[in-house]
């Protein structure tokens, strides 16, 4: 494990985040529920997914709804309801129907290529399937990368559970030693990431706390995680957190891809003390 921070190092870690500048552009995807704990007889949450510059701001693009999927405490699919996509923002609604910790994730995985025919260049995007036939097979210069990206958010009614942190063995996929919903100021949490169902050594994570519209310090922290794919981390405030990690290698499903990108992001509620 590779500590971020000590319990003591709190207040350091604060200040040096405020004295990092705004990071130009860069869009950000993201699912924001309206709660991460809930309580009561007859929960629900609001989620809105968005692509923005600004967390957790609606500016640029929506999150597209297509690969979305929720997973309930038992392991089974779970409807999402009401689904809307707008001009910059999706929103569905998630009963809480049973007791535990869903899990809620965009899963998209796609090919992207370029090359060249007579000549000229061309840019093609779609699924591994597609690419046989939509790509010419006396392409020249051909370039393709494979990517699997997921985006994730966790919500629990009533006491946390961990079912829904069962690996696919597909990407990157978190594996947490401390609960995503039970994430407290000034503590530490330890959170492992797998790549295709193995520890995800030397993967590049960046974390940014929400708010960024109203602050002139972007404030993110890049962390690596270790050997066997673990990152330590203490909160040094309250608040909405993204957090980003990038891994490339794995076996690639089509042979003339040169690269294979995995990413895996998740919206993360740290509460006060």
């Amino acid at each position: 494990m590779i500590p971020f921070a000590s319990r003591a190092a709190g207040a350091l870690l604060a200040a040096a985040i405020l004295a990092l500048p705004i990071a130009a552009e860069a869009h950000r995807s993201w699912l924001l529920p309206s709660a991460t704990v809930l309580s009561g007889k007859d929960p629900w949450v609001t989620v809105d997914a968005a692509v923005s510059n600004d967390l957790f701001f609606f500016e640029h693009n929506p999150l597209r709804l297509d690969g979305l999927g929720v997973t309930g405490p038992d392991g089974k699919a779970v409807s999402a309801q009401n689904q809307s996509t707008g001009r910059f923002r999706s929103t569905f609604d998630l009963h809480l129907a049973q007791p535990g910790t869903y899990k809620l994730a965009i899963v998209n995985q796609g090919v992207f290529a370029s090359y060249k025919v007579n000549g000229q260049t061309k840019r093609w995007r779609g699924t591994a399937q597609r690419f046989a036939t939509e790509v010419p097979a006396d392409a020249q210069e051909l370039n393709v990368v494979e990517s699997i990206r997921r985006v994730e958010a966790f919500v629990t009614a009533g006491k946390p559970t961990t079912g829904v942190f069962a690996p696919t063995g597909v990407g990157l996929e978190l594996a947490p030693d401390t609960h995503p919903n039970d994430l407290i100021a000034k503590s530490e949490a330890r959170f492992r990431l797998l790549f295709d169902g193995k520890p995800a050594a030397g993967a590049k994570v960046e974390l940014v706390r929400g708010g960024i519209r109203y602050r002139d310090r972007l404030g993110d922290v890049e962390l690596t995680t270790d050997s066997d794919g673990w990152i330590s981390i203490t909160w040094p405030e309250p608040g909405m957190y993204w957090m980003e990690a990038t891994m490339r290698g794995g076996k690639a499903a089509l042979p003339q891809a040169k690269e294979r990108r995995a990413t895996y992001i998740v919206t993360l509620e740290v509460l006060p003390e």
